[in-house]
C-alpha cells in the first residue's frame, strides 16, 4: 500500500505538465502515449542489422534492461513540469549514447529525446542549438562504434526533418490558442462596454427623470392640505413625466435588443469559420431605419444558419447594396443546393423578407450552390422646417419642442 502511493505521487501530473495540459484542452489524459508505437523500431531494427546478426542475447539483454527505463523517462516527460522535463529528454540520448557501441536499437531513444527536447521551456535559437551539438555527439560516437557512414548521415537529417515539423505545427497551435484567447477577450470587452453603455444611458434617462418626479409628489404631498388644485396640478405634471420616462425606456430598450448588420456579419464570420467555411462580405456605409436594418439582420442570421447546418459550403459571400429607394443583399455559397423554398428554413427567411415588404428570389442548383436575392424598399425621409410643422409648432408652445438637430419626417 505505501508503494502505490509513492508511485502515485511520484506520477502526479504537474500543473504545467503536458497530462495536465491535455486535460484543461478536453482531451484525454493519454493521448500522448499513441506516440509509444514509434518504439516498435526497437524490435524492428535487428532485422536490418546484419552485423550483429539480428536478434541475439545481447540485443534481449540491452533490451530488457533499457527499455523499461526508456518507458519511465517516457512516462516523467508527460507529468513532469516543463522545467524538468529537459532533463528526461537529456536522459532518453544518454541512454542512447551509453549503448550504441552493442545496441543499434538504441538510435530510437536518440530519437525521441531530440524531439521530446522541444517540448521543454526553450526558445527555438537555444533548441537547434542543442540538436546540433547532440547531433555532433552522435555522429562522433556512431564512426567510433563502426556505424555505417549512411547511417551517419541518414539520423541527424531525419532528426532536423522531424523536429522542423514539430516545431512548426506547435508554432500553429500556440498561434491558433492565441487567436483563440484573444477572440474571447474581444468578446468579454465588448460585452463590457456594453454593459457599460446600458448602464450611462438608463443613469442618463432615469436618473433625472426620477428625481423631478420624485420632487413633485414631495411638492404635492405639501400642497395637498393647503391648495388641492395646485397639488393637484403638480401630480398631473408628475404622470405626464412618468409616461414620458416609460416611452423613453421603451425605445431604449428596443434600440438595446435590436441587432444592427455589422454585429450579425461579425457573428456570421465566426459561426461559419467554426464549420470549415470561409465567409466574404461587403458592408458598404448605409443608413437604414432601425426596424429595417434589425429584420435585415435576421434574415441574414436565418441564411447563414442554414448553410452552417445544411449547405455543406466551402465558401460563402454576402453582398449589400444600397439604392436611392430600396437596399438589397444577397446571400450564395458554393454548397450542395437544390433546396425547396419551403424547407431548410426558407420560409422562415420569406415571412421575415414580407414583413419588410420585400422580395425573395432563390437560386439553388444541386451540387453548384445556393444564392438568396432580397430586396427591401426604404421610405424616403422628408425633411421638414421645424418653422413649418404644425406639430413642433404646438410641441414648442407647450415646451416640450424637439431638440436641436431633430427633425419630422
Amino acid at each position: 500500500m505505501q508503494w502505490s502511493s509513492i508511485l502515485r505521487e511520484w506520477f502526479r501530473p504537474a500543473p504545467d505538465s503536458a497530462v495536465s495540459d491535455n486535460v484543461r484542452l478536453g482531451k484525454s489524459p493519454y493521448t500522448d502515449w499513441v506516440h509509444l508505437l514509434w518504439s516498435i523500431w526497437i524490435f524492428v531494427t535487428p532485422l536490418f542489422d546484419h552485423g550483429l546478426a539480428g536478434y541475439t542475447r545481447t540485443w534481449l539483454a540491452f533490451t530488457l534492461a533499457t527499455y523499461p527505463v526508456f518507458l519511465f523517462l517516457y512516462a516523467m516527460l508527460l507529468v513532469a513540469s516543463r522545467r524538468r522535463t529537459a532533463w528526461f529528454a537529456l536522459g532518453m540520448v544518454a541512454l542512447c549514447f551509453a549503448t550504441m557501441h552493442w545496441y543499434p536499437s538504441g538510435i530510437s531513444y536518440f530519437m525521441y529525446g531530440c524531439i521530446f527536447l522541444y517540448h521543454c521551456r526553450m526558445s527555438v535559437r537555444r533548441y537547434l542549438g542543442a540538436l546540433i551539438l547532440i547531433n555532433a555527439a552522435f555522429v562522433f560516437l556512431g564512426w567510433r562504434a563502426g556505424y555505417p557512414a549512411a547511417m551517419l548521415v541518414l539520423m541527424p537529417s531525419m532528426v532536423f526533418i522531424i523536429c522542423t515539423i514539430v516545431m512548426v505545427e506547435h508554432m500553429g497551435k500556440q498561434r491558433d490558442a492565441a487567436w483563440a484567447l484573444s477572440q474571447e477577450e474581444v468578446r468579454r470587452l465588448a460585452a463590457t462596454a456594453e454593459r457599460e453603455r446600458i448602464g450611462r444611458d438608463l443613469h442618463d434617462l432615469l436618473g433625472h427623470t426620477l428625481s423631478l418626479i420624485t420632487l413633485k409628489l414631495e411638492l404635492s404631498r405639501k400642497l395637498l392640505d393647503r391648495d388641492g388644485e395646485a397639488a393637484r396640478r403638480e401630480l398631473e405634471e408628475a404622470e405626464r413625466v412618468a409616461r414620458h420616462a416609460l416611452s423613453q425606456v421603451r425605445s431604449a430598450v428596443s434600440g438595446i435588443r435590436a441587432t444592427d448588420i455589422a454585429a450579425e456579419l461579425a457573428s456570421a464570420r465566426l459561426l461559419l469559420e467554426s464549420c470549415g467555411a470561409h465567409l466574404e462580405y461587403e458592408l458598404p456605409q448605409m443608413d437604414l431605419p432601425p426596424e429595417i436594418e434589425h429584420g435585415l439582420s435576421l434574415v441574414l442570421r436565418e441564411a447563414v444558419t442554414n448553410i452552417a447546418r445544411h449547405a455543406g459550403a466551402s465558401i460563402a459571400r454576402i453582398e449589400l447594396a444600397r439604392d436611392p429607394s430600396a437596399v438589397r443583399m444577397q446571400v450564395a455559397d458554393n454548397g450542395r443546393g437544390g433546396v425547396e423554398r419551403h424547407g431548410n428554413g426558407l420560409s422562415g427567411i420569406g415571412e421575415r423578407v414580407r414583413a419588410l415588404k420585400g422580395s425573395l428570389a432563390i437560386e439553388s442548383v444541386r451540387s453548384h450552390g445556393t444564392t438568396l436575392r432580397i430586396c427591401v424598399p426604404v421610405p424616403a425621409l422628408r425633411l421638414v422646417s421645424p418653422l413649418s410643422s404644425p406639430l413642433l409648432r404646438t410641441e414648442d408652445a407647450a415646451g416640450t419642442g424637439p431638440r436641436s438637430g431633430q427633425s419630422a419626417a
